[in-house]
């Protein structure tokens, strides 16, 4: 299975419509009733938190390439020693 980069943001995000989807389905269930404003507190603190997540998830991956790329700006290939190529005195 090839990996992908973790999406905190979009993690969250799909947390808060869940929960949303929950609250509906509950109700049209009849196992309680909700009003059609229920789920505003659900969407005002879950979409920021998902784009606060986002935010830092995104400076993390960001800090983390700048990290994995040498100072003189040129790329090693994955698995390839630090010393390649240069002359030893």
């Amino acid at each position: 299975m090839p990996f992908h980069e973790f999406r905190p943001g979009r993690l969250v995000a799909g947390v808060t419509g869940l929960a949303v989807a929950a609250v509906y389905l509950g109700d049209a269930a009849g196992s309680w009733d909700a009003p059609w404003y229920a789920v505003v507190p659900l969407l005002s603190c879950g979409l920021p938190l998902a784009a606060l997540a986002g935010w830092v998830g995104h400076r993390v991956r960001r800090r983390r390439t700048a990290r994995s790329t040498p100072a003189d700006g040129t790329a090693r290939a994955a698995g390839a020693p630090t010393g390649a190529g240069r002359a030893t005195g």
